[in-house]
């Protein structure tokens, strides 16, 4: 029997969506250290990243914001938070990436100190940076976070994911279903950026990657 106002273009639960948005700035993305689950504070100019995203996050009127539990996460979450009147559920799986030795280090020092395994990571083979976690082991506690708080939505509901860039790229990668080893063609997200993910009929879809502004509608054929 079919529910009333399903049809083959109103499956239960179809229309949900997912923003994974990046925390703001801290001084060590200034400095480009790696900072993995080493707990960094917010620079001012992060708290003002914050705010504004916050504002336009909120015209979307979420229905849930979980968040990890590190500082510049959950005080990022906290800005949408104190507009929205949502509560933020924090959680370690959506933590960076465990980085090893290579935390605390720039981007040149891991170049110079850590060279062929920099290289490989970039290829796409599986590395343990500084010693960590493998980008699928991200995915391995990060993603099954996100779906559980997703399948809680109502219909067409929205989810607010404040996380990491690292954890939130192969999160994606994950639930779009591609090859670990194509993650990084996803390319980084800005601080306090976002990207989108909505529900169809065949699953998971990226519909806005580091954006900053709110969406337009997609008119056309791929809509």
């Amino acid at each position: 029997m079919t529910a009333p106002g399903a049809g083959p273009d109103r499956t239960p639960g179809r229309g949900r969506r997912i923003i994974l948005w990046r925390h703001g700035q801290t001084s060590w993305n200034v400095e480009r250290r790696f900072q993995g689950t080493t707990d960094v504070d917010l620079t001012e100019a992060g708290v003002a990243q914050a705010r504004r995203a916050a504002r336009l996050l909120a015209s979307l009127r979420p229905d849930a914001i979980i968040a990890s539990d590190l500082k510049r996460a959950a005080d990022t979450a906290a800005e949408l938070a104190v507009l929205t009147g949502l509560d933020v559920s924090k959680d370690e799986g959506l933590r960076e990436t465990y980085a090893g030795v290579w935390q605390g280090l720039t981007h040149d020092e891991i170049i110079t100190r850590h060279g062929t395994d920099y290289a490989a990571w970039k290829r796409g083979e599986p590395v343990r940076r500084g010693g960590g976690e493998l980008e699928t082991e991200v995915a391995d506690r990060a993603a099954p976070v996100v779906l559980r708080h997703a399948e809680k939505l109502p219909e067409d509901g929205t989810l607010v994911v404040v996380s990491h860039g690292g954890t939130i790229r192969t999160t994606i990668g994950r639930l779009l279903g591609l090859e670990a080893r194509n993650w990084e063609s996803l390319g980084g997200l800005s601080n306090c950026c976002w990207s989108v993910l909505g529900e169809g009929a065949r699953g998971w879809r990226l519909l806005e990657h580091n954006a900053g502004t709110l969406p337009e509608p997609v008119l056309g054929d791929d809509d």
